[in-house]
């Protein structure tokens, strides 16, 4: 297996997609991302969730460390949990890449920051669509990606929030204005119809759940279309 990627291997420059785990089939996930990869698409996006911090629950390491010895994609984990640093050794042994928490989770933001960074992982931050970009400002200095939410965590299959885009435009600004390379994702509601409104507004990181892996014609076209209307 090569050697583990982090999103500091990718340019911020450069459109990735990151179909999510949550819209695959659960009862032949080897497939769906073999497809993905197959699809060209750069990370596999992985949702976990603990029933408090949202009202979903999902997965949990093991998981994560079987479908590690199935794929060497860039597992993008996003921690939907109220106090992720409990998580970080155990999905890092499991084998993920990055990890992105949440600004509103209960643990101290720059300890999480930390525990990801010993745990040769590239970090992200994300908000929820009720809490304003300008949280995440002072952390830029630190993390690698920040992820904006473009419907409610917690479950897949909602539409699309046209209006967090200002969010995106903001938090691009204030990365420019720092000279740094940092990603910015988009998670929610993505699809042929809102990508280009997403990169537009300075996402390069595109989340895409049921458009990937619900789509009639297959995983891989719905990579080629998504890329299609960049």
């Amino acid at each position: 297996m090569p050697t583990r990627q982090t999103l500091k291997d990718f340019s911020n420059d450069e459109i990735l997609i990151a179909p999510s785990l949550l819209a695959a089939n659960f009862a032949n996930l080897q497939y769906d991302i073999y497809e993905a990869e197959l699809g060209g698409a750069e990370l596999l996006h992985i949702d976990i969730m603990d029933g408090h911090f949202v009202p979903n629950l999902t997965m949990g390491p093991s998981i994560v460390s079987n479908l590690r010895n199935i794929s060497d994609m860039l597992f993008d984990v996003h921690l939907m949990l109220t106090n992720p640093a409990d998580f970080i050794k155990p999905f890092a042994r499991a084998g993920a890449n990055h990890i992105t928490f949440h600004i509103e989770a209960n643990d101290n933001i720059e300890r999480v920051i930390e525990l990801i960074r010993n745990n040769s992982m590239s970090v992200g931050l994300s908000v929820k669509p009720n809490t304003v970009i300008e949280e995440v400002f002072p952390y830029l200095e630190y993390v690698d990606l920040v992820l904006v939410m473009s419907v409610e965590p917690g479950f897949g299959g909602q539409s699309f929030m046209a209006d967090m885009m200002p969010k995106v435009k903001a938090v691009k600004e204030k990365i420019n204005s720092l000279s740094r390379s940092v990603h910015i994702q988009v998670d929610g509601g993505i699809n042929a119809d809102t990508i280009s409104q997403v990169a537009a507004a300075g996402a390069n990181v595109m989340v895409a759940g049921s458009s990937v892996f619900g789509s009639k014609n297959g995983i891989k076209n719905a990579i080629s279309l998504l890329r299609s209307q960049l």
